[in-house]
């Protein structure tokens, strides 16, 4: 087993924004690449680990980040994806997002499809436009040694389904078979199980908590946390009624709280008017899900977890982890992710839940809405959710058992955090990982080598190439280039005072450089651009090319004399 005292191997990971830093109101991939990154550097095993970008960032403070300040033994890089070895290097590029179509055009480009895998993260399945980016995988350079981690068995079946669905159509469009896919390993997110611990064991806190909510000894306080968006995570009406019958049922005094945050603050008013008709005799707390202090001593205060999301949006579900490891028992509706975490009748109860109609084209019509911009995303899963049902009966049942009996809760929660500890902690997701990077490596040792392809992505490739038909001329390694009249050095260096001169700087050499190329086809009186090109150190010729252009732009260099 490799642990963090015996490192091995190098890991690349893209992460576009290069720092780990969280806003408020974050989405959960957010909150789980961040915590998946910091996992792999504590426990992964790696003996380096590097952060590439796509911009320039500050990667002084990253290992503070990614070890919150600890010792750690793994070297920690950083640098750009288009200027950067390290994946070749590592062997793998991890990505928090599955959008690698363009990565694996870059990987062939700059190197070769065999330089190393290519792995992606699959946080939502829900959004046409995601969906689309994943099936595009199958058109793009893919092959056996890449991957797409699902967090989840349904996560991988649902994919399993749209691609060969895809697959198909795609071979009977070209006549062909259908390319290949990323493999599809399933590998589930995690949390930091003793610190969920440590917050939920302390009955100070919990007697802090508790008091300011009115919560006597006996009473018994249901818990939910994450966004109060019921387009996009679950309408809490049935979370509503569960609990209003749950409390009639059991006679005991509940409160609902629903630790979270809205992301349209007008939203509050519909869960209150929501909450006012469909459980009138229970209290029904709102309390800030971005104060830390606040949730922790939530954590402690709890008593039971209620989560009966019904949105395609929500693949896999941190937060009945989070609760679990807690100790809480869970009562979850029986989907999708929720159903590979939480045991039935273990760590707490299921509740079914009835997809709408797959006859009639109902939905397809809901997606073709979305897709033709006639509704926007919200409003799309948001029809899907009102019309997918979660069993109130069932869920109030659950919840009148656990309020019944508190050595239930007690049983289940112990049960809950034993399976978070044994499966879902991040040392135990982070080892997973390294894993399955081994496994990608050896299927990338074994395979021959893929059949010559295009160098570059036929559809999006080089400009200067797909357009070379708009321009009269091509500028070639044996294009004759002479001085104009009148330019001098001096000339070049005076670009850098003119805005526009100066623009769009990123590619090309400098005006320091450029004004060097000048002196010398000026010297010989007339230079092929190869000749010029070889007058510079190999690393710099790409940008000295581009530089000769942008010197012809301005006049500095003629190419018809």
């Amino acid at each position: 087993m490799t642990t963090a005292s015996e490192p091995r191997g190098r890991l690349a990971i893209l992460h576009p924004p290069g720092r780990l830093a969280l806003g408020p109101n974050m989405f959960g991939k957010d909150v789980a690449n961040a915590q998946l990154w910091q996992a792999l550097a504590q426990h992964g095993g790696w003996a380096r680990i590097d952060m590439l970008g796509l911009a320039p960032f500050d990667g002084a403070g990253l290992a503070d980040e990614l070890f919150a300040g600890g010792p750690h033994t793994t070297e920690i890089g950083a640098g750009l994806l288009t200027q950067s070895n390290a994946a070749v290097d590592a062997g793998v590029l991890l990505r928090g997002q599955p959008e690698l179509y363009d990565i694996a055009w870059h990987r062939r480009r700059r190197h070769s499809d065999r330089a190393y895998s290519l792995v992606g993260l699959i946080h939502t399945l829900a959004p046409p436009a995601m969906r689309q980016f994943i099936a595009n995988t199958q058109l793009a350079p893919m092959h056996a040694w890449d991957a797409l981690v699902c967090t989840s068995p349904s996560v991988r079946d649902n994919l399993e389904a749209m691609f060969a669905g895809w697959g198909e159509h795609l071979a009977r469009r070209t006549g062909g078979r259908p390319p290949p896919r990323p493999a599809l390993p399933v590998i589930p997110l995690g949390v930091n199980a003793a610190r969920f611990a440590a917050l939920a064991d302390r009955p100070d806190a919990r007697a802090r908590r508790r008091a300011a909510l009115g919560l006597g000894d006996d009473d018994v306080l249901v818990l939910w946390v994450g966004r109060l968006s019921y387009y996009e995570k679950a309408f809490p009406q049935p979370m509503f009624a569960a609990v209003q019958r749950a409390a009639a049922a059991t006679g005991a005094k509940v409160v609902f709280g629903l630790a979270g945050w809205f992301p349209d603050a007008g939203d509050r008013a519909h869960y209150e008017q929501a909450a006012r008709v469909h459980a009138p005799d229970v209290d029904i707390r709102f309390l800030d899900g971005n104060d830390a202090t606040l949730l922790g001593e939530l954590w402690a205060a709890g008593d039971v977890f209620l989560s009966l999301v019904d949105n395609i949006q929500e693949t896999f579900g941190i937060t009945p982890l989070e609760a679990m490891a807690a100790g809480l028992p869970v009562v979850a509706s029986d989907w999708d992710g929720y159903r590979s975490t939480v045991r039935d009748g273990v760590d707490g109860f299921l509740i079914p839940t009835l997809m709408g109609p797959t006859g009639g084209g109902l939905g397809a019509n809901m997606v073709e809405r979305h897709t033709l911009e006639s509704t926007s995303y919200q409003a799309y899963v948001g029809a899907v959710a009102q019309h997918t049902a979660v069993h109130i009966g069932r869920a109030a049942e659950a919840l009148a058992a656990l309020i019944r009996d508190p050595g239930l809760r007690r049983r289940m929660g112990r049960a809950g955090r034993a399976r978070v500890a044994d499966a879902f902690d991040w040392p135990v997701v982070a080892r997973q990982h390294h894993a399955l990077v081994d496994e990608l490596a050896e299927a990338r040792a074994a395979a021959s080598d893929p059949i010559p392809q295009p160098a570059g992505d036929p559809v999006k490739g080089d400009p200067f190439r797909d357009f070379a038909g708009f321009a009269s001329h091509g500028l070639t390694l044996d294009t004759r280039l002479t001085a104009a009249p009148g330019a001098t050095e001096a000339a070049v260096l005076a670009t850098k005072g003119v805005a526009l001169d100066a623009g769009f700087p990123n590619f090309r050499a400098p005006p320091e450089t450029c004004a060097q190329a000048l002196a010398l086809i000026a010297a010989r009186d007339g230079a092929t651009v190869r000749e010029v090109l070889t007058a510079f150190p190999a690393p710099h010729r790409r940008a000295v090319e581009l530089g000769l252009a942008w010197l012809a732009k301005y006049g500095f260099v003629d190419w018809l004399a």
